[in-house]
């Protein structure tokens, strides 16, 4: 056992490192195959990689392209190099790409069959819905000897009213599993299944339901050899952020419940359409994780050789006093700044991470009331690492009387940047959580205070679906507050307004830009009451 020991002015933490049999996962972002754009959704074409991506249009166009402000998505295949790499990409045939998204595609074993998700677009006809927005349809398509996809056809229970796509198939190629908000829906969307009965005929679909769908958005299933369930969600319990990518395991008609895979896999942004070949222990996964080179990009995984683990366990203690600091938050980074973990000390004020050995990591400890510090470490060193916690003045409270200047709290408040949401989305973007946390700081510090958190909407969709819409978007806030911040549900309430405050001149009918759109797509702060 060897001990690092972390001196510190405020706190000291005393770590001591223990090597243990393990494995885990390198990843790393593919060289030539990502863009500016979005990259994403690879699924195994026998020795070769099919993905998405919009940078075709892209490039011959030589436009400036971001966010939502995209082109159309087309499928592209590659192969796969030794380091794991995607090269030699090429756009599919034309009887694939159309002028619209095409995207997520699963092959049968003997690639001779493909399922695939396009916007509701066949044999030349675009079909919107009775709001006037095309949606995203299941499609099959038989291909041929030479990799032409023939007889495109529209899967029988789709509908106009509602999304189906990210197909998936069971190892024996017997079930089709897919996504959808079609009624019966438990969440925005969740996974369902049809059997697949030959000679192109389905049986009705069927909802996964709990434990793998919840109130959130699934997404992205993908089903292992071995019979493993992955698919990605952005629900609030232990998640790192956005979608995080989950696995269960299938045993007959039943599913384990969800676990959520560790970091590098996930990170405090979206990761989302992961495979895996068993075989090898490789595969890929999409991320809008920092340091990408764009939008969502395309990265590999292999599981390391070999590999160590260690425990980095401490006690959170005041410099001057000696005294354990309960209630104390102690966060770890990796070398790329990806949160790993955050732990509430307890009484004890003890804390406990699980570490790769020889690796570069980060640690910041905080409390309401102290100033934070960090410090960089490689593990399995012999160091002394310094963080200076030291106990500041509340500049919410009289230091005389101890009472919460609530204008004051409302003024900080007022300070914070309005978070936004992407078109008819419901889930925190990395930009809007550094806002939350700005948030969480005040509600800290302005102890006793109830916080309201106010969502809306543009008008792009019926007056009582953008109300629903702004709750979920409200929920969202508030669930991450929540959860980052340890509140309970008495401190802040969630409140959507749906498209009734406005920002701007961008009504119902009234012509405007995404800019201007954007605007109104947002979340509010305020206090209630105290």
């Amino acid at each position: 056992m060897k001990k690092i020991t972390l001196i510190i002015l405020s706190l000291i933490f005393y770590t001591a490192m223990h090597s243990q049999e393990g494995f885990a996962y390198k990843v790393k972002n593919l060289d030539g195959v990502n863009s500016e754009l979005s990259d994403f959704g690879t699924s195994f074409y026998g020795d070769k990689i099919v993905f998405a991506s919009s940078k075709n249009m892209y490039r011959s166009n030589n436009k400036k392209w971001q966010g939502n402000n995209q082109p159309f998505l087309e499928l592209y295949v590659g192969d796969i190099n030794e380091q794991g790499e995607i090269v030699n990409e090429k756009l599919f045939q034309k009887s694939v790409n159309t002028k619209y998204h095409e995207s997520n595609a699963i092959f049968t074993k003997d690639l001779k069959t493909v399922y695939f998700s396009r916007n509701n677009y066949i044999n030349n006809v675009y079909t919107p819905d009775s709001r006037g927005i095309n949606l995203i349809q299941l499609y099959i398509a038989k291909v041929n000897k030479k990799g032409k996809w023939t007889h495109i056809k529209p899967m029988p229970f789709n509908s106009k009213e509602y999304e189906t796509g990210h197909p998936a198939l069971s190892p024996d190629e017997t079930k089709l599993y897919f996504i959808s908000d079609m009624p019966g829906s438990i969440g925005k969307t969740d996974i369902w299944f049809v059997d697949i009965l030959g000679n192109g005929k389905y049986g009705d679909p069927v909802n996964l339901g709990a434990p793998i769908n919840s109130m959130a958005k699934e997404m992205f299933p993908y089903i292992s050899e071995s019979g493993n369930l992955y698919f990605s969600s952005n629900r609030s319990e232990g998640g790192f952020g956005g979608l995080d990518i989950y696995k269960s395991i299938i045993e007959g008609d039943t599913f384990s419940t969800p676990t959520i895979l560790k970091a590098p896999l996930n990170s405090p942004s979206d990761d989302f359409s992961f495979i895996i070949s068993e075989a090898t222990e490789t595969g890929y996964f999409s991320s809008k994780r920092l340091g990408g080179k764009g939008d969502d990009d395309i990265y590999y995984f292999e599981r390391t050789e070999e590999d160590c683990f260690q425990m980095a366990e401490g006690i959170v203690r005041d410099k001057n006093s000696r005294k354990i600091i309960p209630g104390a938050t102690v966060i770890l980074f990796n070398a790329e700044g990806d949160e790993i973990e955050r732990q509430l000390v307890s009484f004890d004020a003890k804390f406990s991470f699980k570490i790769d050995c020889k690796s570069n990591y980060k640690v910041v400890g905080s409390k309401t009331n102290y100033s934070e510090d960090s410090k960089d470490f490689v593990s399995n060193a012999n160091l002394e690492l310094g963080l200076d916690l030291s106990l500041n003045e509340n500049p919410f409270v009289n230091q005389t009387t101890g009472i919460v200047n609530y204008d004051k709290c409302q003024g900080a408040l007022d300070l914070i940047n309005n978070i936004y949401f992407d078109l008819d989305e419901s889930y925190i973007r990395p930009d809007a959580a550094s806002e939350l946390d700005k948030v969480i700081r005040i509600m800290k510090r302005c102890k006793g205070i109830q916080v309201e958190a106010s969502s809306h909407t543009d008008t792009r969709a019926p007056r009582d679906y953008n109300q629903r819409l702004s709750q979920r978007r409200a929920q969202s806030t508030m669930n991450y507050i929540m959860r980052r911040g340890g509140f309970g549900s008495d401190r802040i309430r969630a409140v959507g307004y749906g498209e009734d405050q406005l920002k701007n001149k961008c009504s119902d009918g009234v012509r405007c830009t995404e800019a201007e759109h954007q605007v109104n797509r947002r979340s509010e702060f305020k206090i209630k009451h105290w």
